[in-house]
């Protein structure tokens, strides 16, 4: 249930145009919804200003099928990360205006109507290489998904630093940066001493041997010389996203109104 749906429903009781019984149908499964494989949240929208995205990974397609079905059932739209080709299919069977991104592995079924891009600015998500994109990709379309405007600088690591600098423009427009790296996770760090905007750093699972799966890279970021980055887990282009979104829709100051 999003702001905008309740408003809606809370202004048709008011005109008339709806009964409260009808209107209390219309709630009845909020603020949440239980299923047997599922408790739905649908206040989260309201409580956070972001809606309950499905983790498909560890789900069968069956269930998360059911879960989106429920989702978009209540809202409108529905969100889903680490999702398979089959069950990109099989949604899109049933939703045909879904949004399947392969690389980044999300299923997306935006609301109609679509609502235009918002926030402080744009999220401009950085990855250090091509084998980095997929965490990249799924930290651009989440957070496109949940409405920012969204940028994306790609295979700019520090083997070739120049990348980097000649895009520096790019990184002092943007509101919030994302930064993706694996191998040694040094880019952050680079990024974090440039700009001084919000840098959130997300280490991936990329390189040989004594990258141990991304711990390296997650070290790095965790003992970075740039102040105030923020590290999130290994892969988690997700958990990325969803901060970026809170910072880049945090309410105005007083004195900024």
């Amino acid at each position: 249930m999003t702001p905008e749906l309740l408003e809606s429903l809370l202004s048709d009781v008011a005109s008339g145009a709806l009964t409260p019984r009808e209107a209390l149908e219309r709630l009845k499964h909020f603020p949440s919804e239980p299923s047997d494989v599922a408790t739905i949240d649908h206040q989260r929208h309201l409580r956070l200003g972001q809606p309950e995205v499905v983790f498909c990974e560890g789900k069968s397609v069956d269930q998360s099928v059911e879960i989106c079905c429920r989702l978009a059932a209540a809202a409108g739209t529905f969100l889903g990360t680490r999702a398979s080709p089959e069950l990109a299919e099989r949604l899109g069977r049933e939703f045909p205006a879904l949004e399947w991104n392969a690389l980044g592995r999300t299923v997306f079924l935006p609301p109609s109507p679509r609502r235009a891009p918002s926030g402080r600015g744009t999220i401009l998500v950085v990855s250090a290489g091509t084998s980095d994109l997929p965490v990249a990709e799924e930290a651009a379309a989440v957070a496109e998904a949940l409405g920012n405007p969204v940028d994306r600088l790609v295979d700019v690591g520090v083997a070739g630093l120049h990348r980097l600098l000649s895009a520096s423009e790019r990184l002092r427009k943007a509101a919030v940066v994302i930064v993706v790296a694996g191998m040694e996770g040094a880019l952050p760090s680079v990024v974090g001493g440039l700009i001084g905007v919000p840098v959130i750093a997300v280490p991936t699972s990329v390189g040989y041997g004594a990258s141990l799966g991304g711990w390296a890279a997650l070290l790095g970021m965790l003992n970075s010389c740039a102040a105030g980055i923020t590290v999130v887990n290994i892969d988690n282009g997700f958990g990325a996203a969803a901060a970026a979104h809170r910072i880049n829709h945090l309410p105005p100051t007083e004195s900024a109104r």
